[in-house]
Formats: structure tokens, sequence, C-alpha cells
């Protein structure tokens, strides 16, 4: 396990998952400083979300896990703003929020503490449960989807893309972020995908208990 300084970006709803990507768009004038001393110096920024959504301070309470994003492409705007894309390495636990002199925050975080190598394949039968809840949660949903590429998809990049994208609330997401093992979030993103299509639809789609 290691400790790192890094600079963190509150965002709610925002994911990030070792080996995914999220781009993001910068407008913020301390955000805008952030991503200039991040790309001068190491490169990365730490995704995390706030751990409540409650009106109020400036600095609101941040979650205790996030993700260490690398920047992977920045695009300076000619009127200051950022376009950035980050790829996710390692998960992280926040130790302690920093005094800094910075507009934007910054953190002593600890690497290690998850196993985010490369996981192994899902089951067919849990890959298959994925892509079928996500197909009803789509269709409640009234979107368009191209399930032909999402099948070509492999499981992580499946698992953690819906995670990405899907409207669950900042606990839920939290939760997603947290899970021990891929198989561990397949699971919890299934059920959080039929929570989120019986409210949208109604709880008369249930199947009758025998």
């Amino acid at each position: 396990m290691s400790r790192i300084q890094i600079p963190i970006f509150p965002l709610a709803g925002a994911l990030l998952f070792p080996r995914a990507q999220l781009p993001l768009h910068i407008f913020e004038p301390r955000y805008r400083e952030m991503v200039r001393d991040a790309a001068a110096g190491p490169g990365r920024i730490g995704m995390i979300q706030p751990s409540s959504l409650a009106d109020g301070p400036e600095r609101p309470p941040i979650a205790a896990v996030g993700c260490l994003g690398e920047l992977v492409n920045v695009e300076e705007l000619d009127d200051g703003r950022f376009n950035i894309v980050l790829q996710g390495s390692h998960r992280f636990r926040v130790v302690d929020e920093l005094s800094v002199d910075t507009a934007y925050r910054q953190a002593d975080v600890e690497l290690g503490l998850f196993d985010d190598e490369e996981p192994s394949p899902l089951s067919i039968a849990r890959r298959a449960s994925v892509e079928e809840e996500a197909r009803r949660l789509g269709d409640a949903m009234g979107l368009t989807v191209d399930w032909n590429a999402v099948n070509r998809l492999d499981d992580e990049m499946l698992v953690n893309a819906i995670a990405q994208v899907a409207p669950f609330d900042l606990g839920a997401k939290q939760a997603l972020l947290e899970a021990v093992s891929l198989h561990d979030r397949a699971d919890l993103l299934v059920q959080l995908m039929q929570f989120q299509r019986l409210a949208l639809t109604g709880f008369e789609t249930q199947p009758t208990l025998q």
C-alpha cells in the first residue's frame, strides 16, 4: 500500500473505474487551475463523489473512496475551458483532506486497499442477466440503444459503462464503485436496474409469486 497526495474533483454521479475512461468538460476557474497544475505535474486527478447533495457548504463532505484518473487527453479551449479525458487506474481511500493554498481541494489518499487488477470474466448466466436487465431498463426509460454495440463490450466495460450512465442516486453509485469485485458489481448493478425499472413502470410488472 502507498500514500500519495492528489488533487480531488468532487462531482456527483461521475464514476471512474480502473481501466475505464471519463470525458469531462472543465469550466469552473478552480478546476481549470487543477487541470493546468495536474498537466504540468504528475498528470493525475482523483475523482470522488460528494457524500451528500444537501445545499450549503462550498466544500461539501466527500465520500471515503474514489478513483485515481490519469490525464490521457487535454484540450484547452480559446476561453480557458478544458475538455479532458481521464483513464482510471486505481481506487483509493481518503486518509485526510489537506489544508492547501490552491483553489481546488487536495487529499492524502491510500492506494492498494482494493484489488484493481484485471478481473476474471463473468459467468455466462451473470453476463446474460446484466444484458437482459439493461435492455428492460432502457425500454422503460424510452432510450434508443445500439444493443449490438453493447453486446460487443467485454464484461468489465459493459458493467462499468452501465454503472457510469445509469440514473442511480449517490449512494447507489458509490456502492457500485466500492464493490469488491466485478462479479459483486454486476450483481449489485442488476438489483439496482431492477429497482429503477420498477420505480418507472410500477410494481405490477413483478412476476406473481406462486
